[in-house]
């Protein structure tokens, strides 16, 4: 029987969330008011699936996104999210399927990238993704760090204030603070209305038990408000009565580094805390280096994060901002076909020309390993020797590297 691979439609949607959940070792059977609140979010016209004698073997989704760009800028992104194919239709091609007709729909839509979060790394390198920016997590014993409790909160020199708030003011002063957090920080993808709702403990799903965390907000000298952490705490103590509670930072935006400092300072100095974890964070954090003793933090986790498939290479390079003037002659390579073709790339920091070309190329590279340099995270010369970038012109890929790099590392803070 021939496997059927169509959008999906309202009466279909439960079987494809079995699907979902089959995909990801999830077994629980989502209610019914579970399944109309999703619907209410869903746009069905970019839910895929693969039918088999009328069962959803496979599922695909996407939706549009915001990403921010070096400079600043924003992109359009197709977020593509919940795919999975059930064991039982392994290596039929389902996933080539599925993707290649979301990719094909989203440039003939005018995305410029399109994005993920990869739930294993070997598999989306052959649809011309990679990984743009990667993330960190730290564990900190926190009477070895070394700062001081009893230095006075937010910080010292700091001019500002700290105040705890509740999830209606987090509600209200969010999506600001958020969208000044894109302009500086490359990687950054947009949060909606209900990205608020739902991480403050409105339109939870019944099945999911809330627990209200607690919200700091950091504000300038001026009353800016500057920075906003999340956090949760256990209640957790010796058999000698000596406490060893763990803080764990849901989320954290800071658009200055002194509301950074200063919250970071404010989680270690609560009383009973004895160890925090950060949360996933950027590689470049200002921790571990923030703490008089860095040796306290114990790095748990360090793995790539979002990954990126250029679709308008033209648009996805004018996007971004360059500190170095250069000239670069690109030739990309794309088994989908989507992007292949050599573009001649002109930058400076006042603006950037690319367009189609016949010049001899300085580079030559996959189209995923484009969208790996596209936030100025990883190193062309690093790549070069590797061997996963060809080098046409001597010192082109150093060249390359002064163009793409960038000073401080990107950071997506959300997955999807």
């Amino acid at each position: 029987m021939s496997l059927d691979l169509r959008t999906v439609t309202e009466s279909e949607y439960p079987d494809w969330l079995r699907a979902v959940g089959t995909g990801f070792l999830n077994s629980s059977v989502p209610t019914d008011e579970e399944i109309k609140g999703r619907l209410a979010h869903t746009d069905l016209s970019r839910v895929q699936g693969v039918f088999d004698a009328g069962r959803c073997v496979a599922t695909f989704r996407s939706f549009a996104q915001e990403l921010s760009v070096v400079g600043g800028a924003t992109v359009r992104a197709d977020a593509i999210s919940a795919v999975t194919v059930t064991p039982t239709h392994r290596r039929r091609g389902l996933l080539r399927r599925m993707m290649t007709a979301d990719l094909a729909a989203a440039k003939e839509r005018g995305d410029v990238v399109a994005s993920l979060i990869a739930a294993e790394y070997p598999i989306y390198g052959r649809y011309g993704f990679g990984p743009a920016s990667w993330t960190t997590e730290w564990e900190i014993d926190v009477p070895r760090a070394g700062l001081d409790p009893r230095r006075p909160v937010p910080f010292e020199g700091d001019a500002g204030r700290i105040d705890l708030v509740d999830g209606a003011e987090v509600r209200r002063i969010g999506p600001a603070l958020h969208d000044r957090l894109a302009v500086r920080q490359p990687g950054v993808i947009s949060r909606d209305e209900r990205w608020w709702r739902l991480n403050t403990g409105i339109d939870v799903p019944p099945k999911d038990e809330w627990k209200e965390p607690f919200y700091a907000v950091h504000r300038s000298a001026d009353g800016e408000v500057d920075g906003l952490i999340v956090y949760r705490a256990d209640d957790n103590w010796s058999d000698a009565k000596q406490p060893l509670n763990k803080a764990t930072v849901k989320s954290m935006i800071a658009v200055t580094p002194e509301a950074e400092r200063a919250l970071w300072h404010l989680l270690f100095s609560i009383d009973w805390i004895t160890t925090v974890r950060t949360g996933y964070r950027a590689p470049d954090d200002l921790l571990p280096l923030l703490l008089p003793d860095p040796r306290a933090a114990r790095t748990v986790t360090q793995a790539d994060w979002l990954w990126l498939r250029i679709l308008d290479i033209p648009r996805a390079l004018e996007a971004r901002a360059y500190a170095s003037e250069a000239t670069l002659v690109l030739d990309i390579h794309d088994g989908t076909g989507l992007t292949a073709g050599r573009f001649r790339l002109d930058v400076s920091p006042s603006g950037a020309s690319c367009t189609p070309t016949t010049q001899s190329a300085d580079l030559t590279l996959d189209a995923r390993e484009l969208g790996t340099l596209f936030l100025g995270d990883e190193s062309t010369l690093r790549l070069a020797a590797l061997g996963r970038i060809e080098e046409n012109r001597a010192g082109a890929a150093a060249s390359a590297d002064a163009v793409f790099r960038t000073a401080r590392r990107p950071w997506c803070p959300d997955v999807f």
